[in-house]
């Protein structure tokens, strides 16, 4: 048996900027404290590993890395795990955390927000638990709670249902299925979509929703631009607005 004492695996969120055109401050989107433990760090899970290595490029220009960047270790999950997920438990990130078992800390990295929330990462914190490994989330934006926190909508009953389908019938269903259910016991329910379809999304919804559902949508959190409108369905199509095609967004809808 090895004598080596595990490292730990770091949660590290990311600001919510990715894709948009704007940056936010990183000082000012991140705490301090969660900055200077992602820069010591050099063992990597990530989605993507160029946006991983310009996301650490950036933390460097705030405090400076304990490696270079072309010295930092990067694994990305399989593409397959991106496509259908890894919340089930069906993949197996064990190996992925050899560097864990020896002695080296790793940081799990999404693209935006914080990991395995509402994307990748999950099986990556479950194969830390079974091998004995540290779990240790670090603070920093989480878009779902942002926007629900901001929407006016129940933030002690709520739901986040990922992405709703893209045939236009089986979104429409989708809808009213879920705003069913948020009439009738009072859970607000929380969805994303890709940016360039929130436009249809938006507009599927204000036709399909009852006019007296509140419908709340936050683009943009943690932006300058940031926006978060919050009204009833009747509100929304007395005053349309265009969605904005390239900013991440959350909807929600309630009472």
């Amino acid at each position: 048996m090895s004598s080596v004492s595990p490292g730990k695996l770091f949660l590290v969120p990311a600001p919510l900027d990715f894709g948009c055109d704007e940056q936010a401050p990183l000082d000012e989107a991140l705490p301090r404290g969660t900055l200077a433990a992602a820069a010591g760090i050099t063992h990597w899970i990530c989605e993507n590993a160029k946006s991983a290595r310009a996301y650490l490029k950036r933390i460097d220009a705030v405090i400076p890395l304990a490696a270079p960047l072309q010295a930092q270790q990067i694994q990305e999950l399989p593409r397959e795990v991106h496509k259908k997920g890894d919340h089930a438990g069906q993949f197996d990130a064990r190996p992925l955390l050899a560097p864990a078992l020896a002695g080296h800390d790793v940081g799990l990295l999404s693209e935006a927000g914080m990991p395995a929330v509402a994307d990748p990462g999950s099986s990556v914190a479950r194969a830390a638990h079974e091998l004995g490994i540290a779990v240790i989330p670090l603070t920093g934006p989480v878009s779902l709670l942002l926007a629900l926190a901001a929407s006016g909508l129940n933030g002690q009953n709520f739901a986040f249902v990922g992405y709703l389908p893209q045939d236009s019938d089986a979104r429409s269903q989708r809808i009213r299925e879920l705003e069913a259910l948020a009439l009738r016991t009072g859970q607000t329910q929380l969805f994303i979509e890709t940016p360039y379809r929130n436009a249809a999304l938006l507009q599927a919804l204000t036709q399909t929703l009852q006019h007296n559902t509140r419908l709340a949508v936050a683009r943009g959190l943690t932006l300058a631009s940031a926006s978060v409108r919050s009204e009833t369905v009747k509100g929304w199509r007395a005053k349309p607005q265009q969605a904005d095609e390239r900013a991440p967004a959350v909807f929600a809808i309630g009472r």
